[in-house]
C-alpha cells in the first residue's frame, strides 16, 4: 500500500468511514448528490481498507482485521441482535 494511502486510512475516523460506507451503499453523498462510478469505486476501496485495519467485530459480509472476508450465519446474527430462535410447537390433541 502506498504511504499516502496508508496515512489516509490511518487518519480516517469512524465517522468518515461511516459516511463513505453509507455513500457506497446508497450511491449518494450525505447532501443527496449522486456519486460518479469512479467515486463509488474509490469509496468502496477506502471502506474495505479501513475495515481490514479496524474491524475488530466484523458484521455479516465484511472484511476483518486479518484481511479475510467474514460472513456470519443467520444464527450468529440473531444471537448478536438478541433475537430468540423460532420454535415450532405442535399440539397433539
Amino acid at each position: 500500500m502506498k504511504q499516502e494511502l496508508a496515512a489516509m486510512i490511518e487518519a480516517m475516523t469512524p465517522e468518515v468511514y461511516q459516511r463513505l460506507a453509507t455513500a457506497v451503499e446508497t450511491g449518494k453523498w450525505p447532501d443527496g448528490v449522486a456519486l460518479t462510478p469512479e467515486q463509488r469505486e474509490h469509496c468502496l476501496q477506502l471502506v474495505l481498507l479501513w475495515q481490514a485495519r479496524n474491524n475488530e467485530d466484523p458484521q455479516h459480509m465484511t472484511v476483518g482485521t486479518d484481511g479475510q472476508m467474514v460472513m456470519k450465519s443467520k444464527k450468529q446474527l440473531k444471537e448478536e441482535f438478541g433475537i430468540e430462535p423460532e420454535v415450532t410447537r405442535i399440539n397433539l390433541h
